[in-house]
């Protein structure tokens, strides 16, 4: 749906079409706009990962969050979480089929990214 702005004879500004609910845009930010959530997805699309090696991959992420976006992300069916039955007990995630499907945005988003002006990318 595309909103827009109609100005009516009087001068007074209303939107037309305006969103009653969230847009395909927000509603797919919410499952994939957390903070780590695409750093992760992107950290598990060439097979299971260990969840140690995960939070050694995503710098400056701490395990408490990587925990709670790995649950989210399973919940959300993105992910897949298997317990090994090794000594000691091991878990690795892997991503699932409906997971890869954000690859393909993910990837543009990466080529974006890496265009941006250094400005823009300080933190």
């Amino acid at each position: 749906m595309d909103a827009k702005i109609e100005v009516d004879g009087a001068g007074r500004r209303s939107a037309a079409n305006a969103c009653t609910e969230p847009c395909a845009i927000e509603r797919g930010m919410r499952i994939i706009g957390g903070k780590w959530t695409g750093s992760i997805l992107w950290h598990v699309k060439d097979g299971p990962v260990r969840f140690n090696d995960l939070a050694r991959m995503i710098g400056g992420a701490s395990k408490k969050m990587i925990t709670e976006r790995l649950r989210q992300l399973e919940y959300q069916g993105l992910v897949r979480r298997e317990v090994c039955e090794t000594a000691p007990i091991t878990v690795v995630y892997e991503i699932t089929d409906f997971g890869r499907t954000a690859l393909g945005f993910l990837d543009e988003l990466r080529k974006w990214s890496e265009g941006l002006p250094k400005a823009l990318t300080a933190e």
